[in-house]
């Protein structure tokens, strides 16, 4: 079937026809531009030979354009509110399955075993703010079989995903997406592409997974400490923020020797050490503490 929802007027009728009432929790914010849609299936990829997993399906407006060009489309969504309008929109489209599900709390390995005999999923999504980085963390952290990620998020995380050292909008996350992923920004996408119209911009941002990650580390953990202890109080120096984090126990003279072995100045504050540096300071740890 030929997506009709892309269109505002569709979208409108669809929603008054069912008294749709929009969900702040959910933050819910629906596509009505044709062109912003085109843009994610091509960034995306997406060929018959693919199954797609949506996450947020919303009326089904992405799941129209997804099932056209998907050979399999798994779409899941949280607000009992939906699951009746998605059987009306979606009644055509017969490679769609819909699930009334938290993502969260769903088994998106199995789900792959299920529809797409274990081989790696391509993931879309039109993420609310409040739960984008849960659910990315989520499914690079399970070790879900995915080629990529092609989500619609807020501005600034979008940002915050593709920075390296020394701007401002780094941060753990973006040390954890770059880890696992190569970003590449799709596009910017303006308040009025969306009903209702969000406060702040969006961005499209494609996540490839990466086969191997670009650096060796011996323990991943230990690592994503690190940069979170970094983090967690910018403004302290990297010493300081490694000791006073509670899943840390190291002592001060342990991570002053770490931090002098990297060849880093005592002083030095952890938003300026890149992910290498991160590995590197991990693996000391772990000859330090007798791991290795």
């Amino acid at each position: 079937m030929e997506p009709k929802l892309g269109n505002p007027q569709n979208t409108i009728e669809i929603i008054k026809k069912y008294n749709f009432v929009f969900q702040k929790k959910y933050g819910q914010n629906f596509l009505i531009d044709t062109h912003v849609l085109d843009k994610i299936i091509a960034a995306a990829n997406i060929t018959k030979n693919d199954m797609v997993l949506e996450i947020g399906p919303g009326i089904g407006t992405m799941t129209q354009y997804l099932a056209k060009a998907a050979g399999q489309v798994v779409a899941v969504e949280i607000d009992d509110n939906l699951i009746p309008i998605l059987e009306d929109t979606l009644n055509d489209c017969h490679n769609v399955t819909v699930i009334h599900d938290d993502i969260l709390k769903v088994d998106i390995s199995q789900l792959a075993v299920q529809y797409n005999h274990g081989r790696p999923i391509k993931i879309v999504a039109n993420l609310p703010y409040y739960i984008t980085t849960p659910i990315i963390m989520s499914l690079f952290e399970k070790d879900v079989p995915i080629h990529n990620i092609t989500v619609m998020v807020q501005k600034e995380v979008a940002d915050r995903m593709q920075v390296g050292p020394g701007s401002k909008d780094y941060g753990a996350l973006s040390l954890a997406v770059q880890y696992y992923a190569k970003p590449y920004l799709v596009a910017n996408v303006p308040p009025n592409c969306f009903l209702p119209r969000p406060k702040v911009g969006s961005a499209v941002i494609r996540l490839t997974r990466y086969l191997k990650p670009p650096v060796i580390v011996q323990d991943s953990k230990l690592m994503f400490q690190l940069i979170r202890a970094s983090f967690n109080q910018r403004r302290k120096t990297l010493q300081n923020g490694l000791y006073n984090y509670p899943e840390l126990s190291f002592s001060k003279e342990q991570i002053a020797t770490a931090i002098a072995d990297l060849g880093l100045p005592s002083a030095v504050r952890g938003e300026t050490l890149t992910l290498t540096q991160f590995a590197q300071l991990a693996d000391r740890f772990c000859e330090i503490s007798g791991k290795i």
